[in-house]
């Protein structure tokens, strides 16, 4: 009876199929690739929508201060941001300069006064960013290692089987490259994103900055009399 060649068993190729045919060890870190990118992604929505709220209210803090003509006091700061980095120069400028201050340090003064509030808007957008920069940095090493170990596994199954055929060892390597390829797509967006979300929080914090120095220069050009200490500051609020 003459022999019949037995073909080798089909392998799904397919993603899904790439990822169950694989070594646990590689499906581990495939998991892990995947939840990482889907963090990143619900990071990158929700940074999105709070950098475009934070864009909103910088614009119209600066709106509000060149509608005053840089002479200070702007009709309608609307509320939030504006309205509290306002509400602090006000209260820096109705405490009035000091005797020993020059209208400069007075300034200075009212323009610090300013720069917490819109570095406290800046800074709650921070959190997050560091899994972005921790993904784009180490997915594709992790993903590498994924890659090492399923080749690794690949070429124990052909020592064992003594068979070199591409047909027995393209699907072990497939299932390593295929981590390579995870840990690419998870660090990609993520550093792209990171780059992105970093430079429009400095770019807006640099456009607060500046609207507040504008404003307190208006602001120190209608400076109140000079006053004198704790009595004289509580004298010109009233």
């Amino acid at each position: 009876m003459p022999d019949i060649a037995v073909a080798p068993p089909a392998h799904d190729l397919s993603m899904l199929g790439l990822f169950l045919q694989a070594d646990p060890v590689v499906k581990a870190v495939m998991l892990l690739l995947v939840l990482a990118s889907l963090a990143c992604w619900a990071i990158m929505v929700e940074k999105t929508v709070s950098l475009a709220r934070l864009r909103g209210q910088i614009r119209h803090f600066a709106r509000a201060v060149r509608e005053g003509g840089g002479q200070g006091l702007p009709s309608d700061a609307g509320e939030g941001l504006a309205a509290g980095t306002l509400g602090v120069a006000l209260r820096e400028w109705r405490e009035g300069r000091d005797e020993d201050e020059s209208r400069a340090e007075f300034r200075d003064r009212i323009e610090r006064a300013m720069r917490a509030p819109i570095a406290a808007a800046a800074r709650r957008l921070e959190p997050g960013l560091p899994i972005l920069a921790t993904t784009g940095s180490v997915a594709p090493f992790v993903g590498l290692f994924g890659t090492v170990w399923g080749i690794m596994n690949s070429f124990q199954g052909i020592a064992a089987s003594n068979d070199t055929s591409l047909a027995v060892v393209a699907p072990g390597i497939a299932e390593a490259l295929f981590a390579t390829a995870i840990g690419l797509v998870a660090a990609i967006p993520a550093v792209l994103a990171y780059n992105r979300f970093t430079v429009g929080i400095a770019r807006l914090r640099q456009e607060g900055n500046a609207a507040a120095a504008e404003l307190a220069a208006g602001l120190a050009r209608r400076a109140l009399p000079p006053v004198s200490g704790r009595v004289g500051r509580v004298a010109a609020a009233e």
